[in-house]
């Protein structure tokens, strides 16, 4: 009987190695033509011109490591990524301390959060058909972080953008 059981698990295995699962990652949702893309330059509405290198390589992680999309040149891609960084906030404060009047003392109050803020346009374009296979006009992603550390808040805001984008990509389909 036990020799039995360990000859079905292997036949299971070996069927399962194949191809009779059904499951797989193949390009993160998008239809299975789609295996490369090209994330173009990013157009700057900001003041920041660093901003747009960190989105590019965030958008860039997004595609190929958490979507499974091979890079590739524009001329030769499936898929092309292009988009716009509409509007920069590193310094929003968010929560504050303070001291209330008395024995002569004012008001005190310190900003102990602040809150980095990026609002950027995206598109993921099939390059044989022109048909859109994501698109956020308005990506909003925040970071957090303590006075004074803003690359922090800037980092966390980044890894959200990433995040969003494999979401939105995935939801797609």
């Amino acid at each position: 009987m036990s020799s039995r059981r360990v000859l079905i698990g292997a036949l299971l295995g070996l069927v399962l190695a194949g191809n009779g699962c059904a499951y797989g990652f193949a390009g993160g949702g998008f239809p299975p033509e789609i295996r490369t893309a090209a994330v173009l330059p990013f157009e700057n509405d900001t003041a920041d011109p660093t901003l747009v290198q960190q989105v590019v390589q965030s958008v860039r992680e997004a595609v190929e490591r958490r979507l499974g999309l091979r890079s590739a040149s524009e001329a030769r891609a499936d898929a092309v990524v292009r988009g716009r960084i509409t509007r920069y906030e590193p310094d929003v404060p968010v929560a504050f301390t303070g001291t209330g009047q008395g024995a002569g003392r004012p008001n005190q109050v310190a900003v102990s959060r602040r809150l980095v803020q990026i609002t950027l346009q995206l598109e993921i374009i099939e390059q044989a058909t022109g048909k859109v296979l994501y698109q956020n006009r308005a990506l909003n992603v925040e970071g957090q972080y303590d006075p004074g550390r803003e690359a922090e808040g800037r980092r966390i805001a980044l890894e959200n953008i990433i995040n969003e984008i494999v979401k939105g990509a995935q939801s797609q389909w």
